[in-house]
């Protein structure tokens, strides 16, 4: 899912680094009055975690790659405004230090995988779960918010490079991303409902059982119903 340099115009990676920038400010503002001293050590390793499962990249059809990110259950766990912070660290370092995701377009991939599916994955999990503070709409709205909020990062990035071809051509040559909507959609929406977003389903349910049982007072996602 990381885009690599090449892939996106100047029209389409500038945006994406402006909105990305706003919401990591508001981001550090509202971890640094919220995170208690308890949850600092969690930020840390749920950086770590992200960026260990982000690593096994495989490739799809379509010139793309699949992976599981672990936005979701860092959204969960800590609040999504955190998981900008955690997830974001991952992906610049993995840009900078390992060349997985281009340097142009790291505003676009914190946006798609450190903005986007946090929030995504977080109002899934609340609209699923409702009321209840235990049991199997939990369990289910954790899984659902994994592999929603995966796709939804996923449908985002193709629809990304997949208007490359119509904003950024020279004699109807691509410049930047050469495959069209009509290719990333399906390749990256089809690979992450059958696979990637399973995977990321698992991720989140197995977490947050884990969390349930040894610390539930941490789960942000839970704080309301307690």
């Amino acid at each position: 899912m990381h885009i690599p340099d090449g892939y996106l115009s100047p029209q389409t990676y500038i945006p994406l680094y402006a909105a990305f920038a706003g919401f990591l400010a508001a981001a550090l503002r509202k971890v640094k009055k919220t995170l208690s001293a308890k949850n600092i050590p969690y930020l840390g390793m749920a950086s770590a975690f992200s960026f260990l499962i982000m690593m096994f990249n495989i490739p799809i059809p379509g010139g793309t790659t699949g992976h599981a990110v672990g936005a979701s259950i860092v959204a969960l766990v800590l609040g999504p405004w955190t998981a900008v912070v955690a997830i974001s660290v991952a992906l610049i370092i993995q840009a900078f230090l390992f060349g997985d995701g281009g340097i142009t377009a790291i505003g676009a991939n914190c946006f798609n995988m450190a903005v986007v599916m946090p929030f995504a994955s977080i109002l899934i999990f609340k609209l699923v779960r409702g009321k209840s503070s235990g049991g199997w709409r939990v369990y289910l709205a954790a899984f659902l918010s994994g592999y929603i909020g995966l796709v939804i990062a996923a449908i985002v990035t193709a629809v990304e490079f997949g208007i490359q071809p119509l904003i950024a051509s020279s004699d109807g040559k691509p410049l930047y991303a050469p495959y069209g909507l009509e290719i990333a959609l399906p390749a990256m929406a089809l690979e992450h409902l059958v696979l990637f977003g399973i995977i990321e389903g698992l991720v989140t349910l197995l977490v947050l059982m884990y969390f349930l049982k040894n610390d539930p007072d941490a789960i942000y996602a839970m704080k309301e119903v307690k």
